[in-house]
């Protein structure tokens, strides 16, 4: 069965850090490019980072850059998004995402992809 199995989420205070980890189940995620995207209650689901193939390029949407890593072992076939320095607004259901190398990035980042993560919570308290 192919999946993706997303983990580390839980409850932080703001100014506090979280890392989230993907891993691919019958899945070889060194093809793929890897995303992380994040959903509140009533809202579209929204781009945070993605990673080409090779870790070669990194992509953030604005309101994360500075704060939020991504970054591939493809040895380990996991994507990990390091999440620092949170904020209330960091709030959601975050997922894995993981689209084919030959897709541009904006039509990742529109939120077309291959194989999605059942999600994992990310909760920051103020």
């Amino acid at each position: 069965q192919v999946q993706l199995v997303e983990s580390g989420g839980g409850l932080v205070q703001a100014g506090g850090s979280l890392r989230l980890s993907c891993v691919g189940s019958g899945l070889r995620l060194s093809i793929y490019t890897m995303g992380w995207f994040r959903q509140t209650p009533g809202k579209e689901r929204e781009f945070v980072a993605a990673i080409t193939w090779n870790g070669g390029t990194t992509y953030y949407t604005d309101s994360v850059k500075g704060r939020i890593t991504i970054s591939r072992d493809n040895a380990k076939n996991t994507v990990n998004l390091q999440m620092n320095s949170l904020k209330p607004e960091d709030t959601a259901v975050y997922y894995c995402e993981a689209a084919s190398s030959r897709r541009s990035i904006s039509t990742i980042q529109a939120g077309v992809a291959d194989y999605w993560g059942q999600g994992t919570q990310v909760t920051v308290s103020s």
